[in-house]
Parts: structure tokens; C-alpha cells; sequence
């Protein structure tokens, strides 16, 4: 069992139990000590900003954002999760140039009805940096999660592991072609998940795209 798995399963308690079972951690659920800010984003608004109605889970339209790096750095995979649903959004770049990460996120949120793109929340990443221009074009607004905590992108993190079953670390991303990530994206959107009564992603996002469509 991973770290991860722990974080999570502790994150998606009721508030008195996850209190509880925090203060059995290292640091008590708090993020490691010290303030490291180098190479921060600018103007970058932190998680502790973000609506609370975003932890509920009780509308869709908010999603979690990472990148995925090929062996060597070759190439790279940017994944776009949303919170509710689980469903998966992912694209294919040839390096984690936050220009080109941009224009991918652009490219697969503008495909979705505006009530779909509410908020985005990414890791520290530099690739991650144009976040005002996304904000701008997508009326999209974005958050980050503290360093060291990547349990405040739990979603993600989890959905990242499923498609690592498809393509493990080591893998040459730029041998790999869009119509396999296309592929395996729907596979794991297809999955049956316990959290969503054994419902699919797919089965809950898609249908809304398509009313608006």
C-alpha cells in the first residue's frame, strides 16, 4: 500500500475521522516544514483560496491537473482529471514547455461546455506557469496545491497510476501515438469505479457533454 492510498483514503473521511487519523501522521496532515519558494509561479493563488465547495465533490466542472514524463524526458502527458466524475483528459506533448502544456489544456477544455470548466487545480510545475492566460481564454479559475502535498490532488494522482498500468515508468512517451492514448484514456474511463456505485466516468461526464453539445 502506497502512501497515496493512505492520504486518500484519510482525505475522503468525514471531518471528525480525517481529524483523528491526521494526528497520526509525520506532520500531522500539514505540508513539510520550511518555506522553499524557490522557483515559484507568479501570481499563482494557492490552494486555501479555492471554493469549499470543491472538496464536496457536489458539482462537476472541477478538475486536477499533472503532467506524466517519458523515460529521458521523452515527451510527456498531460492528464486532466475531474474531481466528481473521475474522467479523464489527456494529451500527448513532445516536452513540458509551459507555452505548449498550455495549448494542450486549451485545446481539450475548450472542447467543453463553459458549467464543465470551472476551476483547475495543478502541482508547483513550471510547465504549469501560463495559468494566467488559461484563466483568461477559458474563464477558468486556477488554483495550486502546496508542495510536498500531492494528496491535494488525490484524484489525480490515483488516475495517473491507472494509466501508468498502460505505460510504466520507462517508457519512451514519444513512441507512443495518440490513437493508443486515446485508447487507453477510454479504457480507464470506462472502468467501473466503487466510489461512483460501480458507475463508469464516462457513464456520468459524457452524457453532459453531450446535452450541450
Amino acid at each position: 500500500m502506497s502512501h497515496q492510498t493512505i492520504y486518500t483514503w484519510i482525505h475522503a473521511r468525514p471531518a471528525a475521522d480525517r481529524q483523528h487519523f491526521l494526528g497520526f501522521l509525520r506532520f500531522a496532515g500539514r505540508c513539510r516544514p520550511g518555506d522553499d519558494r524557490r522557483g515559484r509561479i507568479p501570481n499563482q493563488v494557492s490552494i486555501e483560496g479555492r471554493p469549499k465547495v470543491v472538496d464536496a465533490r457536489r458539482r462537476y466542472g472541477d478538475w486536477e491537473g499533472d503532467t506524466i514524463v517519458g523515460a529521458r524526458q521523452s515527451g510527456a502527458i498531460v492528464t486532466l482529471v475531474e474531481r466528481k466524475s473521475g474522467y479523464l483528459l489527456a494529451a500527448k506533448s513532445c516536452d513540458r514547455k509551459a507555452r505548449r502544456v498550455a495549448n494542450k489544456i486549451e485545446a481539450r477544455f475548450g472542447r467543453l461546455p463553459t458549467r464543465l470548466r470551472r476551476t483547475a487545480t495543478f502541482d508547483n510545475g513550471k510547465e504549469f506557469s501560463e495559468h494566467e492566460r488559461l484563466s483568461d481564454r477559458l474563464g477558468l479559475n486556477v488554483y495550486f496545491a502546496e508542495p510536498y502535498c500531492s494528496w491535494q490532488r488525490g484524484t489525480n494522482e490515483n488516475t495517473n497510476g491507472l494509466l501508468r498500468q498502460f505505460l510504466p515508468k520507462g517508457t519512451n512517451l514519444r513512441d507512443v501515438s495518440w490513437q493508443e492514448l486515446e485508447h487507453y484514456t477510454q479504457l480507464i474511463n470506462d472502468r467501473p469505479r466503487k466510489r461512483l456505485h460501480y458507475r463508469t466516468p464516462a457513464e456520468l461526464f459524457e452524457p453532459l457533454v453531450a446535452m450541450e453539445s
